[in-house]
Order: C-alpha cells, then structure tokens, then sequence
C-alpha cells in the first residue's frame, strides 16, 4: 500500500489518501473502512443526455464522487472491494443524497475521511505501508563473492541488500588472500543480515546457494557469533534453513520458494504463529482454567487486574457496526499494551480466526490465576 497523504487534527479527524499496490492491500482497506466513513475516489457513472431534438442518449463518464459508506462488499477470490452510500459532494453528473456504488481497484487512488482515526486504524496503515512489518521471511541467496538478502511479504519481494565482492582466485601464491576475501565477504553478508532482518518478526531465514557456500557462511556465521556472544543470532538459530540455489542472483529465489521441504516450512508463516498461540490457550484452558478466559466481560476484568499476559482477539470485532463496541475493543487493545501483554490480531480469513471467532472472537492467557472469575461464572448461573 502506497501512502499518499495523511492529515488529522488534535481530535483524531481527518483524511488519509492511498493507493492499493498488492491483492493483499485490499484486505487492509476491507479492515479500514467502516460504516459511516466517507470515501473519494474515480468511478464510472452512466449518464442521460438529452439532444436539442428531444432525443435522448446514454453515455459512461468517468466522475470523481465522495460517498458516505453504508454498506461494504469484499469479494476474496477476486480481491475487489465494492463500497455503497450516498453522494455528500457537488458532482455534475450525480445529485446530492443520490446511491452510487464505488469499486475500488489495484493502482486507483482513494481517499478515506474518518470522524475519528483510532490507534488500531492507524497501525493497520503502517503495517500496510510499510512491507517489512508483514514479511515474516527472510532469504539470502549466495554464491562466492555475491549475495542478495531478500524480505518475502505474502504478495512480494523485496530486495534489501546487494553485497558484491572481489574474491581472488584460490591458486598457488593466493591462497591467504582467497581466505581474506571470502571471510570479509562472510562477514558483510552476516552484517547485512543483522541489519536488515527483524528477527522478532521473521519466522524463518532461508540461506541457498550452490555448492558448499551456504555451509561455509553458516559455519562462519555461527563460529562468529559464539566468539562475539552475539544474542540475536544465537537465540534464532533455529529458524535458519540451507536449501540448494543453482545461482547467488535474485532469480534464484524463484527456484528456492518452489521447494517442497521450504514451502512447508514457511506456508503461510504468521498464520501459523497464530494458530500455535491458540494452541497453547487451549491447553491452559484444559489444565490451568484459572489462567485462560474468553468472552468481553472476563477478560476486561481480566485487565483490571493488570493479569493479561497475552490478548488473543479478532480483526472482526473492529468490523463492527455498532460505534461505541469497536471503541470498547480498541481500549481494551491500548490497554493490555500499556500494561505490558501482547496483543495478537487474528485474521477472520484464517482458520485460526475462525477457531477464535467460536470464542466469542476475544480471549486471554493470564500471567496469574483469577479463580473469582470462574466463581463469577458459577454465581451468575445460580
């Protein structure tokens, strides 16, 4: 998603202008826009014309409209958008107060005007904005003297970092300038890596290339980090994969991701992250049930007490129609935050939204038991 312009005021009101580059992106718009907002944007409008001889003729013109948004229509498979309200600005082809159904495309730009731009609306536009927030994959393709660290986002790639380095030729007389070469080589990649990967994010690191040199950075690598007791690289070891590349150049990358052992290891990487949280709710709802609630009431009580370790709630909940619940919701996110739990946003689309959904659509594990509020339950019933 392209941000073109962005003005609120002191109050939270205001206008953001954006541009959809990425399928995906409409799922971002999907979740911005709300009931009530307004949106500006080009569409095709069909017009009556009627000649000096009374004669009339139908023709389509291409019209710029601002309407309130009454109904929102998301169309997953085709990624398309379809938003319906009512004109609220001088237009010479529609009338004021008249419907008019506003399809927004891939490239188009779009206005969004909101009374008030809560703190979950804005993250969304900065994780939308800014590609690394999502690219829960990383990549460096390598040969010897050439490498390229890649971000993977779910509809892109991008390149972060291009390392390009003379390695003499092993031979009699050169072999200590080989080594030299090849050990600063190593290190610019290592470099790169730390600089441009976030590993709080990234789920998996996948290192290709042909031959041996993936295990010979490796080695380096991690030889370096035991040396320098470098935290980062060591706590993630884990999440780092050698696969075969036939080459250290960006279209190498096309081959690595088509390979059946990395496809299951990164399909659909954040997804998973949410469905091994769920996981482990469900656990603690079997064998600790004073640490794990769902439903509105218990987990703002819940947070009340400053307990929530970890807040799990639907993106459907800031969907909502009714106003005043979305704020609720939204407290309650800012809340958890400032009382140091972490919050994570399902996605509706996946089955573990769904799974949660059946939940009530929120629900928390508690750094504490709270049995009053299984008593509440119990009280409540009698």
């Amino acid at each position: 998603m392209k941000l073109v312009e962005k003005y609120l005021d002191k109050e939270g009101e205001g206008h953001i202008v954006l541009i959809p580059e990425e399928p995906e992106d409409m799922w971002h718009a999907y979740n911005l826009i709300s009931e009530g907002d307004s949106v500006r944007s080009t569409t095709i409008r069909k017009v009556q014309t009627e000649s000096s001889t009374g004669s009339s003729s139908s023709n389509r013109v291409r019209t710029t409209l601002t309407i309130s948004v009454e109904n929102i229509d998301f169309d997953t498979q085709a990624c398309m958008l379809r938003l319906k309200g009512r004109n609220i600005e001088e237009n010479q082809y529609v009338k004021m107060g008249a419907y008019h159904t506003l399809d927004l495309e891939l490239n188009r730009k779009f206005s969004l005007r909101k009374q008030y731009w809560d703190s979950i609306s804005l993250e969304r536009i900065d994780t939308a904005c800014d590609p690394t927030k999502i690219a829960d994959v990383a990549a460096v393709i390598m040969q010897e003297g050439l490498a390229h660290v890649c971000l993977i986002t779910p509809s892109m790639t991008l390149i972060r970092a291009k390392i390009d380095v003379s390695i003499p030729r092993k031979r009699k007389g050169f072999v200590q300038q080989h080594e030299k070469g090849l050990t600063k080589f190593y290190d610019n990649v290592m470099q790169a890596i730390l600089r441009h990967v976030n590993f709080d994010i990234v789920k998996c690191i996948l290192i290709a290339s042909p031959g041996f040199v993936r295990d010979q950075f490796y080695e380096y690598m991690f030889q370096t980090a035991v040396k320098t007791d470098n935290k980062v690289l060591l706590e993630n070891k884990s999440k780092f994969m050698l696969v075969h590349a036939s080459s250290g150049f960006k279209h190498s990358l096309k081959e690595v991701l088509q390979d059946p052992s990395v496809m299951a290891k990164i399909s659909d990487t954040k997804a998973a992250g949410e469905v091994k949280i769920l996981e482990t709710f469900y656990s603690m709802l079997q064998c600790e049930p004073a640490r794990a609630f769902y439903g509105k009431k218990h987990v703002e009580k819940a947070n009340e007490a400053q307990a929530i370790e970890t807040l799990l709630i639907s993106d459907n909940l800031f969907r909502c129609q009714d106003v005043n619940l979305r704020k609720e919701y939204v407290k309650l996110v800012e809340s958890v935050r400032e009382n140091g739990g972490d919050v994570k946003i399902f996605s509706s689309l996946h089955i573990s939204g769904e799974q949660l959904e059946q939940l009530t659509g929120v629900a928390a594990i508690l750094r504490f038991p709270m049995p009053e509020l299984e008593d509440d339950d119990e009280s409540e019933e009698d």
